[in-house]
């Protein structure tokens, strides 16, 4: 690992949610740029020739003819999950059933949970996250471990317990106190030390029952600087369930609702099936759904529809993710390429300017950290990534046609994997580099 105070290249990030390659008011595109870092921000961005004075013929990364842009954030992860990708499955729950729920009694172990942790990682930041929200087991330790892990890197990370008491293994089931417990030390002692949060965790409302639901619920009101994340409308039997698990709801999203954990904290994973009641009442509390394409896709749950929920209200937050270890890549760029799929089939369009801007500075607010993370401007944190868009044969082939800016953003958004990240910036440190 190495601090660098000067690296130089091509220059992007967005300021707002661009309408197309010409609303060039909505981001910042610099053919020869510079970042300056100092104390683990960045001190200065812009054209290379217009670098200050104080910052000239000191020690430079020149990373031309490659694209620095902010480093990826993923909105909904699973931490204990990293090794049950591609296992074969028909639907969430026989998934949930068949392979997840026993990889994550392993997580009981402290030992097994600090080793996965910083493979975990590892695994981010090779594929260019630099920031994650992600679910840990319902193991306090698990959250401990991996906290503890971006703490020594300075990484930005919020992390939860999953509260589960029931519809799960006994091993991997707590009880609304326990669960109330535990979220509450794993606040107290971890959450805003250096760059880590804590999030309350209810998995979802089929493995919590209403007195785990309510205890959620209390956790989110007494610390509402705390993300609240779980699942929403993933999949019709998981729907069918719920709605027989609390009978006296409207929907599904009422139940969160009615439990208090609606609100512009709040993360909603997948939201694929809601009808409109739902999705007006998402929007009118401000809270984010969380498009997961390639988890979707392989679970066969569905397609979500972003068209849909702006017909509804245009006002919907919304974000975008992996969702490890039911999506099948670690990759934003692959997540974001089946993103593109999943909406074109439904005959809505998705730029490459737009996609790349959900990724960095619209996932940032969608978590609530625009103000710090999403952008290349001085004073945010200094965390972004170096992209080479002919970073395999493939994909330089391609490049050889390639003459906008557009044009090279979704040859990697579509080619694009690891191999595109050449190098991931975090707190100004060099922590992984394909050089």
């Amino acid at each position: 690992m190495s601090a660098a105070q000067l690296h130089r290249g091509r220059l992007l990030w967005f300021e707002r949610e661009p309408e197309g390659a010409d609303d060039t008011e909505a981001f910042h595109y610099i053919e020869d740029g510079a970042i300056a870092v100092a104390g683990g921000r960045i001190a200065w961005s812009g054209d290379w020739s217009d670098l200050p004075a104080a910052y000239r013929g000191r020690d430079v990364v020149d990373h031309r003819p490659h694209l620095i842009v902010p480093g990826f954030i993923d909105c909904h992860i699973h931490f204990p999950q990293g090794q049950v990708v591609a296992s074969y499955a028909g639907s969430l729950l026989e998934w949930l059933n068949t392979y997840t729920f026993v990889e994550e009694q392993k997580y009981g172990d402290p030992e097994h949970s600090e080793r996965m942790a910083g493979r975990f990682l590892d695994m981010l930041l090779a594929h260019g996250t630099t920031t994650a929200v992600a679910y840990g087991s319902v193991h306090k330790g698990s959250v401990d471990a991996l906290l503890g892990a971006a703490l020594k890197r300075d990484m930005r990370m919020v992390a939860g317990k999953v509260m589960m008491d029931r519809n799960a293994p006994e091993p991997l089931t707590d009880t609304p106190q326990s669960g109330y417990d535990d979220a509450k030390a794993l606040i107290g002692q971890w959450h805003g030390k250096g760059r880590v949060e804590v999030a309350v965790t209810p998995r979802f409302a089929l493995t919590s029952t209403e007195a785990q639901m309510e205890m959620a619920g209390a956790l989110a009101q007494e610390h509402p600087d705390c993300l609240m994340q779980t699942h929403l409308s993933e999949n019709h039997r998981e729907i069918e369930t719920v709605a027989q698990l609390f009978p006296w709801s409207k929907d599904y999203t009422d139940i969160y609702d009615h439990y208090g954990l609606l609100g512009p904290k709040s993360l909603f994973g997948h939201c694929i099936h809601q009808n409109e009641r739902e999705i007006a009442r998402m929007s009118e509390s401000g809270s984010v759904a969380v498009f997961c394409p390639t988890s979707n896709l392989f679970l066969g749950s569905g397609l979500f529809s972003l068209d849909k929920m702006r017909s509804v209200t245009p006002n919907v937050r919304h974000a975008i993710a992996t969702d490890i270890g039911g999506g099948t890549s670690w990759s934003m760029l692959r997540t974001l390429d089946e993103g593109y799929k999943v909406l074109n089939l439904q005959g809505q369009r998705y730029h490459p300017l737009r996609s790349f801007f959900q990724a960095t500075l619209g996932n940032a607010g969608a978590i609530g950290m625009s103000d710090r993370i999403g952008k290349l401007a001085t004073g945010y944190e200094a965390d972004f990534i170096v992209l080479d868009s002919k970073a395999s044969p493939a994909m330089a082939l391609r490049a050889e046609t390639v003459s906008t800016l557009s044009e090279e953003l979704f040859l990697m958004q579509t080619m694009g994997d690891d191999r595109t990240v050449a190098a991931s910036i975090v707190s100004g440190v060099t922590v992984h580099s394909l050089s």
